[in-house]
């Protein structure tokens, strides 16, 4: 039996979650930044959304490709340093996500995002 199964699972979820949305981010970059202007439309980020959003592509590739790699590595041997950064990474992007939907007023926003949290952290604990 497998007895990474469980961090593997969790960086997967992880992984899907990063990538995807930095790849609809990167394929819809117009639509993307139309529907932030609005969502942010009476905050002070509205004024640095450009960068916000770049900066929020960044963090959500790095975690991506940290959280696959994790789990290449998770499958190979019995610990992974790796793997240990992504879960860190995918806390800290998390966060980053977390504070933009608190300036925003999206409570069900901020909410959704600590069920992705909360796996991140049990995570960093394990590993």
């Amino acid at each position: 039996m497998m007895t990474n199964a469980a961090p593997i699972l969790i960086l997967l979820l992880l992984a899907i979650t990063f990538l995807y949305s930095s790849f609809e981010k990167l394929t819809d970059w117009n639509g993307t930044m139309t529907w932030l202007q609005s969502h942010f439309a009476n905050t002070f980020v509205v004024k640095y959304l450009k960068i916000c959003l770049i900066l929020v592509l960044v963090m959500e590739i790095i975690t991506g490709v940290f959280c696959v790699s994790g789990i290449i590595e998770l499958a190979l041997k019995p610990t992974s340093k790796i793997a240990w950064y992504a879960a860190v990474f995918s806390c800290l992007t998390l966060l980053a996500l977390l504070f933009g939907q608190r300036i925003a007023k999206d409570y069900d926003g901020a909410r959704t995002l600590v069920i992705y949290f909360i796996p991140a952290v049990v995570l960093v604990y394990w590993l």
